[in-house]
């Protein structure tokens, strides 16, 4: 767990991040998470922005099939998962985005 560890021991996840900072930082900017909780892991988020998860996604070679689906806050926000190691970190992929409405009854497909 997180007893007894020191700033110094989050350096994997921080280096990595300055690492996809360096490589990837043309791609949409991710809410960035490392937590003394699991100290190897680095966790990039997106709100909202399911392209720019899919984007992170392939810039990272993450197969799609590797990615989970579910739905959330009683059907309106559907959540992309993936998790991979990244240059010795775990490095742990989210998206959120809104599901679609349903189309009308008798709308043209």
């Amino acid at each position: 767990m997180s007893e007894g560890l020191v700033f110094d021991d989050l350096v994997v996840p921080l280096r990595t991040l300055r690492l996809l900072a360096a490589d990837f930082g043309h791609l949409p900017a991710p809410t960035v998470s490392v937590s003394p909780i699991y100290p190897k892991r680095l966790e990039l988020s997106l709100h909202s922005d399911l392209p720019g998860f899919e984007a992170w996604r392939e810039a990272l070679g993450i197969a799609p099939e590797d990615v989970s689906h579910r739905v959330q806050r009683d059907g309106r926000t559907q959540v992309l998962r993936t998790a991979t190691a990244y240059a010795g970190a775990e490095l742990e992929l989210v998206g959120y985005g809104d599901v679609p409405a349903p189309a009308p009854v008798g709308s043209a497909a």
